[in-house]
């Protein structure tokens, strides 16, 4: 898995949060299935399994959504300043077939003008 910033660009979500646990508590919430299961059930996700992890650091899901179709999900753990734990969430639309733009409103598609 990559730490490049262009993966940080391409991301339709990047979310960060500073949490007072440390790293590898956060890690073994996202790590083992019996913790993760509280949070992010296993139906929400295509594999229960990551795709793809960096012991300690990084874990890489692929996750099914209803309305967008799959995408992938990375985690990304690094110990802060305060003792805690920087998470980073960064979300990345695969199927990018299933997304209509809609308007900033809420109300029905967006329609193009010719």
């Amino acid at each position: 898995m990559s730490r490049d910033t262009e993966d940080d660009k391409a991301a339709e979500l990047v979310l960060e949060v500073d949490l007072e646990a440390a790293p590898d508590k956060v890690w073994r919430a996202l790590s083992i299935e019996a913790f993760r299961e509280r949070w992010l059930p296993a139906e929400d996700l295509a594999d229960p399994e990551p795709i793809a992890s960096v012991p300690g650091e990084e874990l890489l899901y692929r996750m099914r959504e209803p309305e967008y179709g799959e995408s992938l999900v990375a985690f990304r753990i690094a110990a802060n300043a305060a003792g805690g734990t920087r998470l980073r969430i960064l979300h990345h639309l695969t199927d990018t077939r299933r997304v209509a733009p809609r308007a900033a409103n809420g109300n029905a598609p967006l329609m193009r003008a010719a």
